[in-house]
């Protein structure tokens, strides 16, 4: 039996289903579009293999022998599971079933990758997102090393030789305690705030390095009291009077409701920042992954 596992192929077998179907070699032979000896042949070394008659050939045509019958279920069996499989990995050409592995900054995660994730689901369920957080230097990192399909962080230098398509647009706002004097402003410049003691996210992050290259235009550097690693702490550090924030808008406006603090609007054209898609080329791309870029790159 271990040599017939080693030497019957699939082309044998659906040429033996259709001899049984047709009960006939020769119209077995013009279905399959192959020669009628052709087809006899793989039959008779079916038969050497398997050491028993598989057909009995008659005047009328052929019909399958008990072991023939056997191998015939077995045969339907065996090439249903491989057209099945087919179907289901045609499914992985087209982006419409496997694994996606994404690193992407906190503003993107926070303010835009939950709904647009949540529809792309909706279209595609079988798809599995493995979506992981990262700093904007780190997400270009990881997607050269191809620690992930692609990423998603702000526009920074340091993408040099990566693809890039545009995904959202954000604004940048400042968090201020409600009592804080500078509360009644309608919206406020970094030239207006420089001076104030700000709680800010760890060093590493493009926010962070944004606003130290700005302050430095101004010939000016920030007082940080209080570093964070999440957006969440750095909204209740100002909560709780120890600073000052600049952070996304969208998101600073979700904790108004929440705690007691107020947003403003950062007016430097620099504030309003661009959030890309970034991978190393379309060719790699998996299917997958390369649906999942076209449908986040039509949402901004």
């Amino acid at each position: 039996m271990e040599n017939i596992l080693r030497k019957l192929d699939l082309t044998s077998l659906r040429l033996f289903v259709a001899v049984c179907q047709e009960n006939s070699i020769a119209r077995a032979a013009e279905r399959e579009f192959i020669a009628p000896s052709a087809v006899s042949r793989r039959i008779a070394d079916m038969e050497s293999l398997i050491g028993l008659p598989l057909i009995t050939r008659h005047t009328r045509g052929v019909t399958a022998t008990p072991a023939g019958q056997t191998v015939l279920r077995h045969a339907r069996q065996i090439i249903g599971d491989v057209e099945a499989m087919g179907a289901d990995l045609s499914r992985f050409y087209e982006g419409v079933k496997g694994h996606v592995r994404v690193v992407a900054n906190l503003s993107a995660i926070v303010q835009f990758l939950p709904e647009d994730v949540a529809a792309f689901q909706r279209l595609f369920p079988d798809v599995d997102i493995d979506l992981e957080e990262q700093h904007s230097p780190d997400v270009l990192k990881l997607v050269r090393e191809r620690a992930a399909d692609f990423g998603i962080c702000n526009q920074i230098a340091g993408a040099d030789g990566l693809e890039q398509l545009p995904y959202r647009r954000d604004r940048l706002a400042v968090m201020l305690p409600s009592g804080h004097p500078k509360a009644a402003a309608r919206q406020l410049s970094l030239q207006d705030i420089a001076g104030e003691t700000f709680v800010g996210l760890r060093e590493n992050s493009a926010l962070t390095q944004l606003l130290a290259a700005r302050a430095a235009d101004m010939g000016r550097t920030l007082s940080v009291k209080i570093r964070v690693a999440s957006l969440d702490a750095l909204c209740r550090m100002t909560h709780a009077g120890l600073g000052i924030a600049v952070m996304p808008q969208q998101v600073a406006e979700l904790y108004l409701q929440a705690l007691d603090v107020v947003v403003r609007p950062l007016s430097d054209d620099w504030a309003r920042r661009q959030l890309c898609i970034v991978f190393p080329s379309h060719a790699q791309l998996s299917a997958t992954a390369g649906s999942l870029v076209k449908f986040l790159a039509q949402q901004g």
